[in-house]
């Protein structure tokens, strides 16, 4: 098993003789959970990390459209006698132009900001492959922090990013009642969840629907990167336990009785927490441009909020772009969503690289 990366970060001598990187392996699933959590609870006391997701991107499936080292100590010490990772940084091909960046790193590790500052140069590495594999000349290094964290704002600022966008995250409760009280679409239009199969997955022309409202609807938005059909699929079946009830399709009537798509939802199971209880996640709403104005998105928001409630569900969430020009925060907060946290884009670009591979060669 092949578990050095061929072209690894360069460490500056004092890491160098004290840690070395490698490919990620099932038992580094565990330490780097506590990792991330680690350093997302230094914002946020109460945040989860879900096991199965990072196992899913480390190891599984997902980890096939990323690129990815942990960080560990060379020699194991004599109070943790197995090489536990210290840090983990993974850069994600997310569509043609665009690559995301994740990185944590132990707070103990020694020299930990020239540390990181290695890892991200290499993430602008591994970024400048994929843009040379999609046939662009350039992509976009996307990183997304919590506008609290000021340590991982100063690091970025260092690695020459900078900061993009804000998005905020929203909530609103659902009461039992809503249930059955939440407004019916207006007429002409309606609301209904994706078909499925008896196997329990969904019918492919709704899976095409939705990804064709989501394409078209974000087509004219901030930092929208055009997702293939083929990456769409691969990126649902890269997901534990995808809830296919959780799809919904607005559909407009047309004046000759035909009912054609208008819109898309697409949410997930919000876990509990010692805050709040269980809710839904409203992971991606997109109202196609040739549907605008007949109030799809609200029948959209009904649907999800009535469908919350049927499931004895307390709350749902959601993230907008707080510079959208379409207002949307602006409809969120009318129907009741408070703004919980925001978070931050920080983009660099990164030309295309050469292959290491071909300049051996010559």
């Amino acid at each position: 098993m092949i578990l050095a990366d061929p072209f690894p970060p360069s460490l500056p001598a004092p890491l160098e003789a004290v840690l070395t990187t490698r490919a990620p392996m099932d038992e580094d699933v565990g330490p780097v959970v506590e990792l991330i959590q680690a350093d997302q609870r230094r914002i946020d006391p109460e945040a989860r990390v879900d096991p199965e997701g990072v196992r899913s991107r480390l190891v599984g499936l997902r980890s096939w459209s990323r690129r990815q080292l942990v960080v560990v100590p060379r020699e194991p010490v004599s109070s943790a006698p197995e090489v536990v990772p210290v840090g983990w940084i993974c850069v994600e091909d997310r569509a043609a132009g665009r690559s995301n960046v994740q990185w944590s790193v132990a707070g103990h590790v020694p020299h930990r900001t020239e540390l990181i500052a290695c890892l991200l140069a290499w993430a602008a590495e591994v970024g400048g492959s994929f843009a040379r594999h999609r046939g662009v000349e350039t992509t976009q290094l996307n990183v997304s922090v919590d506008s609290r964290d000021k340590d991982s704002r100063t690091q970025l600022a260092a690695a020459g990013y900078g900061r993009s966008r804000s998005w905020l995250h929203m909530e609103r409760p659902v009461a039992p009642q809503e249930a059955t009280s939440t407004p019916a679409p207006r007429d002409g239009v309606r609301v209904r969840t994706v078909h499925r199969h008896e196997s329990g997955l969904p019918v492919a022309q709704d899976v095409r629907t939705v990804h064709r409202m989501l394409e078209e609807s974000f087509a004219d938005h901030f930092n929208s990167y055009r997702e293939s059909f083929a990456e769409f699929v691969q990126r649902l079946t890269e997901v534990p336990g995808a809830r296919w009830d959780h799809w919904w399709i607005a559909e407009v009537q047309q004046p000759d009785g035909t009912w054609w798509p208008g819109g898309g939802l697409v949410a997930d199971l919000m876990p509990a927490t010692a805050r709040a209880g269980e809710g839904t996640y409203l992971e991606y709403l997109g109202v196609h441009r040739s549907a605008r104005g007949l109030g799809i998105a609200k029948a959209l928001l009904h649907a999800a909020i009535r469908d919350a409630a049927q499931r004895g569900r307390v709350r749902v969430g959601l993230e907008v772009d707080a510079d959208s020009p379409t207002g949307a925060d602006g409809l969120y907060r009318s129907m009741g969503w408070e703004t919980t946290e925001v978070t931050e884009s920080w983009h660099a670009r990164t030309e295309a690289r050469p292959s290491h591979l071909l300049q051996a060669e010559e």
